[in-house]
């Protein structure tokens, strides 16, 4: 087989490596170039020689990169026997140049430890031994803190102050202020991002997903800019969604565990809403059931930042927080809960009172199940009413015949609900229809 070994040419660079090390044999493809070159320089600047070789013809082009950063090349042979493989090939050169071994390295991965590699060589009667590899640390995740903002000047500062401590990049979404939100944000560290005029809470959002969507962070917390969300909290958020592998983490004001002190008729309003939105989403099951519906307070993973962005049905008001769900559970990602902080005892620009915010959520909740759950909405009912329309016709002709009085009030009631019914129904399975050919 010695004949089918090529040695690259000599080259006059200085190189200070020793022969009485063992050698470090790499295979290269067409695909790990780079790989190839950075392993290489690194052997070398520890007095190691690379000795590289390909696995078939085609690779040839990969070993131009070795021969230009001085490692030895073994070149395959078009010959060789079915035996005759990269580690083989690369054995016999190390053993003929007189290396006291060989660090055999075959992935298109990793960076050699040479100094657990001498041992394990030492360590046997072996001349050749599996490299082994560093220790693979994967980079910590980089986070982004997306706030929505309105007149928020006199909070933004300390909320932007205090996210810093636990992200990479803050991102403030001014919704078109007339105060210094924009001002106030950039000087404590932010970057701005400004709408030219006030569009709405999910407007806000939209600009954020679209934002981050466009960068490279690995997750994006939702935080509020009035100070209620507590930004300690954003790593029990980040901790539970790389736990988890769930696409959007919800801060939970209701869990045992939170520290929040809500207002009782928030806490009953909230019950209802949240108990509609979980009906509205099919989750029956009170355990599988979401318990904090309308919390701002959320991480979300690459994946739900990406699809939120190209959503064009969130809308721009503050039922976009429903919306997210909805989107959420469309694409089937999960959705889990962490305990969290919440401080109710802060302004806030929102100009919507809590009635009229509940009103404006059961109103959306409404339309969705209207637009996705047509038959739950109208076909239930509308057959409901023509069971009662014929409950009602039943007691009409019973009445007549017994009496021979014909009952007017039992004849119109049974007419209003036949009639309800039936439009309720062929328009519940109109919708239905519609929404499975918009799928």
């Amino acid at each position: 087989m010695s004949d089918r070994i090529q040695q690259s040419p000599a080259n006059d660079g200085i190189r200070e490596v020793s022969k009485n090390l063992p050698a470090v044999g790499l295979v290269a493809t067409e695909s790990n170039a780079e790989w190839i070159a950075a392993e290489i320089l690194r052997i070398h600047s520890r007095a190691h020689q690379a000795i590289v070789t390909a696995a078939v013809d085609a690779d040839l082009q990969a070993l131009t990169f070795a021969r230009w950063l001085d490692a030895e090349v073994v070149l395959p042979s078009g010959n060789w026997a079915e035996t005759d493989t990269p580690r083989e090939r690369l054995r016999l050169f190390a053993k003929q140049a007189g290396y006291p071994g060989l660090l055999y390295h075959g992935e298109e991965k990793g960076s050699v430890n040479l100094s657990a590699s001498r041992e394990a060589l030492e360590n046997t009667e072996k001349f050749t031994v599996e490299a082994r590899l560093e220790p693979v640390t994967e980079p910590d995740p980089t986070v982004m803190v997306g706030i929505p903002a309105y007149n928020e000047a006199s909070t933004i500062g300390a909320v932007v102050e205090s996210a810093k401590n636990y992200v990479d990049t803050v991102l403030v979404v001014d919704d078109g202020s007339t105060d210094d939100t924009v001002e106030v944000a950039a000087a404590a560290g932010a970057t701005v991002y400004e709408h030219d005029r006030n569009i709405g809470y999910g407007g806000a959002l939209n600009s954020i997903f679209d934002q981050a969507s466009r960068g490279d962070a690995d997750y994006l917390v939702i935080l509020d800019a009035d100070g209620q969300h507590d930004p300690s909290d954003i790593p029990e958020l980040i901790e539970q969604q790389r736990k988890s592998g769930a696409e959007v983490v919800i801060g939970n004001r209701f869990d045992e565990d939170a520290d929040t002190e809500m207002p009782l008729y928030r806490r009953f309003g909230l019950f209802a809403v949240n108990l509609m939105t979980n009906l509205s989403l099919g989750i029956l099951k009170p355990a599988n059931q979401i318990s904090d519906t309308q919390s701002g307070f959320r991480a979300y993973s690459t994946e739900a930042i990406t699809s939120l962005a190209e959503d064009n049905s969130i809308g721009d008001q503050m039922d976009a927080s429903t919306n997210i769900l909805y989107h959420a559970h469309s694409n089937g990602y999960q959705i889990t809960e962490v305990p969290t902080t919440i401080d109710y005892d802060v302004e806030t620009s929102n100009n919507l009172g809590p009635v009229e915010h509940g009103l404006t959520l059961v109103g959306n909740i409404i339309r969705t199940v209207e637009r996705e759950h047509p038959i739950m909405l109208l076909g239930v009912p509308g057959v409901s009413c023509v069971l009662i329309g014929f409950v009602f016709t039943y007691l009409t002709m019973f009445n007549y015949l017994q009496s021979g009085t014909f009952p007017l009030g039992h004849a119109l009631a049974s007419t209003t609900f036949t009639i309800i019914g039936i439009l309720a129904a062929f328009t519940g399975i109109i919708l239905h229809s519609l929404e499975l050919y918009r799928q």
